[in-house]
Protein backbone atom coordinates (compact mmCIF):
# COMPACT_ATOMS: atom_id res chain seq x y z
CA UNK A 1 0.00 0.00 0.00
CA UNK A 2 1.46 3.31 -1.08
CA UNK A 3 1.19 6.18 1.40
CA UNK A 4 1.79 9.78 0.38
CA UNK A 5 2.35 12.78 2.64
CA UNK A 6 2.40 16.30 1.19
CA UNK A 7 3.85 19.45 2.68
CA UNK A 8 4.78 22.97 1.62
CA UNK A 9 1.49 24.66 0.81
CA UNK A 10 0.63 28.13 2.03
CA UNK A 11 -0.29 31.68 1.15
CA UNK A 12 1.81 33.66 -1.31
CA UNK A 13 1.40 36.82 -3.34
CA UNK A 14 1.05 36.72 -7.10
CA UNK A 15 4.45 36.36 -8.72
CA UNK A 16 5.85 34.52 -5.73
CA UNK A 17 7.08 30.95 -5.33
CA UNK A 18 6.32 27.87 -3.29
CA UNK A 19 7.76 24.38 -3.21
CA UNK A 20 5.60 21.36 -2.48
CA UNK A 21 7.00 18.06 -1.27
CA UNK A 22 5.50 14.60 -1.33
CA UNK A 23 7.10 11.75 0.58
CA UNK A 24 6.12 8.22 -0.44
CA UNK A 25 6.27 5.03 1.58
CA UNK A 26 5.33 1.51 0.63
CA UNK A 27 6.07 2.24 -3.03
CA UNK A 28 5.93 -0.83 -5.24
CA UNK A 29 7.63 -1.54 -8.54
CA UNK A 30 4.38 -0.95 -10.40
CA UNK A 31 4.09 2.58 -8.98
CA UNK A 32 6.80 3.97 -11.20
CA UNK A 33 5.53 7.53 -11.34
CA UNK A 34 4.41 10.29 -9.02
CA UNK A 35 2.83 13.59 -9.70
CA UNK A 36 0.52 16.41 -8.73
CA UNK A 37 -3.09 17.26 -9.34
CA UNK A 38 -5.05 20.26 -8.12
CA UNK A 39 -8.64 21.13 -7.43
CA UNK A 40 -9.93 24.67 -7.20
CA UNK A 41 -13.26 25.49 -5.53
CA UNK A 42 -16.16 24.53 -7.77
CA UNK A 43 -13.91 22.89 -10.34
CA UNK A 44 -12.90 19.36 -11.18
CA UNK A 45 -9.55 17.97 -10.15
CA UNK A 46 -6.98 18.51 -12.89
CA UNK A 47 -3.56 17.14 -13.76
CA UNK A 48 -0.59 19.42 -13.05
CA UNK A 49 2.64 17.48 -13.46
CA UNK A 50 4.22 14.02 -13.19
CA UNK A 51 7.62 12.38 -13.19
CA UNK A 52 8.79 8.84 -13.85
CA UNK A 53 11.01 7.46 -11.07
CA UNK A 54 13.29 5.48 -13.35
CA UNK A 55 13.99 7.66 -16.35
CA UNK A 56 13.07 11.05 -14.94
CA UNK A 57 10.72 11.87 -17.80
CA UNK A 58 8.46 14.74 -16.86
CA UNK A 59 4.97 15.77 -17.88
CA UNK A 60 3.25 19.13 -17.44
CA UNK A 61 -0.14 20.67 -18.02
CA UNK A 62 0.01 23.51 -20.52
CA UNK A 63 -1.17 25.95 -17.85
CA UNK A 64 1.98 25.45 -15.75
CA UNK A 65 4.68 24.84 -18.37
CA UNK A 66 7.60 27.18 -17.91
CA UNK A 67 6.52 28.10 -14.36
CA UNK A 68 6.44 24.80 -12.46
CA UNK A 69 9.24 22.24 -12.22
CA UNK A 70 8.84 18.71 -10.91
CA UNK A 71 11.82 16.78 -9.56
CA UNK A 72 12.54 13.68 -7.54
CA UNK A 73 14.94 12.41 -4.90
CA UNK A 74 15.02 8.65 -5.31
CA UNK A 75 16.96 8.11 -2.09
CA UNK A 76 14.28 9.92 -0.09
CA UNK A 77 11.32 8.63 -2.12
CA UNK A 78 10.25 12.23 -2.38
CA UNK A 79 8.91 14.30 -5.24
CA UNK A 80 9.00 18.09 -5.34
CA UNK A 81 6.99 20.68 -7.22
CA UNK A 82 8.71 24.03 -7.52
CA UNK A 83 6.10 26.63 -8.39
CA UNK A 84 7.30 30.01 -9.64
CA UNK A 85 5.51 33.05 -11.02
CA UNK A 86 2.37 31.98 -9.22
CA UNK A 87 -0.96 33.40 -10.33
CA UNK A 88 -4.26 33.73 -8.46
CA UNK A 89 -5.68 31.05 -10.76
CA UNK A 90 -3.15 28.59 -9.31
CA UNK A 91 -5.08 28.71 -6.05
CA UNK A 92 -6.26 25.18 -5.26
CA UNK A 93 -5.78 22.16 -3.07
CA UNK A 94 -2.80 20.31 -4.49
CA UNK A 95 -2.80 16.53 -4.28
CA UNK A 96 0.14 14.20 -4.65
CA UNK A 97 -0.55 10.98 -6.53
CA UNK A 98 1.30 7.77 -7.39
CA UNK A 99 0.78 4.86 -9.78
CA UNK A 100 2.13 3.48 -13.01
CA UNK A 101 2.97 6.22 -15.48
CA UNK A 102 -0.08 5.46 -17.63
CA UNK A 103 -2.51 5.37 -14.73
CA UNK A 104 -1.01 8.48 -13.17
CA UNK A 105 -1.85 10.42 -16.29
CA UNK A 106 -5.34 8.94 -16.63
CA UNK A 107 -6.52 8.19 -13.11
CA UNK A 108 -4.16 7.19 -10.28
CA UNK A 109 -5.17 4.94 -7.41
CA UNK A 110 -2.98 6.43 -4.69
CA UNK A 111 -3.53 9.91 -3.29
CA UNK A 112 -2.18 12.14 -0.58
CA UNK A 113 -4.40 14.18 1.73
CA UNK A 114 -3.86 17.45 -0.13
CA UNK A 115 -2.23 20.75 0.72
CA UNK A 116 -3.75 24.20 0.22
CA UNK A 117 -2.03 26.73 -2.03
CA UNK A 118 -3.48 30.24 -2.03
CA UNK A 119 -2.17 32.97 -4.32
CA UNK A 120 -3.35 36.48 -3.52
CA UNK A 121 -3.57 39.20 -6.16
Amino acid sequence: QVQLVESGGGLVQAGGSLRLSCAASGRTFSSDAMGWFRQAPGKEREFVSAINWSNGRTYYADSVKGRFTISRDNAKNTVYLQMNSLKPEDTAVYYCAADSTLKLLTGPDYWGQGTQVTVSS
